[in-house]
């Protein structure tokens, strides 16, 4: 199974914006929102383009900024996890693939920022 990660922090504060933002963004790179809660999305690949177990999952989990910052830093962290079926025997893979779209179309707005990113 192909996971890829990362980890984001948005000077958007009202979550309810971020999160339509987000699921703008996914609808934009060809993903079907298909849960969405008050600090959880799930969005599935659109089939067609590849076999049924390279479709990519992406989930984003919202958080508060943890214990160790600042209380000035008032912004709001998003865990990023995209994922497939697929072995990924070779590091240009499709879910890697995917999520370097997905993380160029998040980290191109500017109120968002990356933290972390880890395969």
């Amino acid at each position: 199974m192909a996971r890829y990660t990362s980890l984001y922090r948005s000077g958007i504060t009202p979550i309810d914006y971020l999160r339509q933002c987000l699921s703008e963004m996914l609808q934009s790179c060809n993903y079907n929102v298909i849960y969405e809660g008050s600090d959880y999305i799930c969005a599935r690949e659109m089939p067609g383009g590849v076999s049924f177990s390279k479709l990519v999952t992406v989930e984003v989990i919202f958080g508060e900024a943890d214990e160790s910052t600042t209380e000035a830093d008032n912004s709001l962290h998003m865990s990023l996890v995209v994922k497939n079926e697929e072995l990924p025997l070779n590091q240009n893979n499709h879910c890697r693939q995917q999520f370097n779209l997905v993380n160029a179309v998040v980290s191109s707005r500017q109120d968002v920022q990356l933290i972390e990113s880890a395969a």
